[in-house]
């Protein structure tokens, strides 16, 4: 998993309450298991008409939110079914921290777990970066810190010491289960002497 550090980008202001998963991706490209190649089809019935051209009104087919990093969302973002699809194809786009006032529990998780950051800010502070938006000028998110920086303003943020800390070193479940290998190999070593009959 990429380590996540520091993200500078113009955010990409996505103005609506309760998007589910299947807007995020829906339902009919959940037949992959590969976490590449979703992004062509993340918000796929905002992003393209019946005939599959992009709608210029939608933000992610603007410039330069196009090639956007951070994502300001509505309230209850990635509600819905619970697929890991979502943040895949948000990855993949190139999004790689979404804002917002509150997450689904099961999204904002599944964020962690692919190295995707998700911050909750109060109502305020979200309408501050959704002017550095509109004026598309590039703002930061300073992990280590915690901090958003916008011009010449900090806004902090909480995030989990644990999750903070498996984003810093680009660990997911796989990568935190490699680091305890030699424990594992030594307790499977001992078991057979200890307890032959559990093999």
């Amino acid at each position: 998993m990429e380590k996540f550090n520091i993200l500078k980008s113009v955010p990409a202001n996505l103005p609506m309450m309760n998007v589910d998963t299947d807007m995020i991706i829906p339902k009919q490209f959940l037949k992959t298991i590969k976490r590449s190649g979703l992004g062509k089809s993340l918000f796929f019935e905002m992003r393209y008409d019946e005939q599959g051209k992009k709608m210029n009104n939608f933000v992610l087919n603007k410039e330069p939110y196009n090639k956007s990093s951070i994502l300001l969302a509505g309230k209850n973002f990635g509600c819905g079914s619970s697929r890991e699809h979502a943040p895949w194809a948000l990855l993949d786009f190139g999004i790689k921290c979404v804002i917002s006032q509150s997450f689904a529990d099961i999204f904002y998780n599944n964020c962690f777990k692919n190295g995707m950051l998700p911050i909750a800010l109060d109502e305020k502070q979200l309408e501050e970066l959704i002017e550095y938006s509109e004026r598309k000028e590039v703002i930061e998110i300073n992990l280590p810190e915690q901090k958003i920086k916008l011009g010449n303003k900090i806004i902090s943020f909480e995030v989990d010491a644990f999750k903070k800390k498996c984003l810093l070193d680009g660990l997911d479940d796989i990568s935190l289960s490699l680091e305890k290998s030699e424990k594992i190999s030594f307790y499977e070593k001992n078991i057979q002497k200890t307890k032959p009959w559990m093999n």
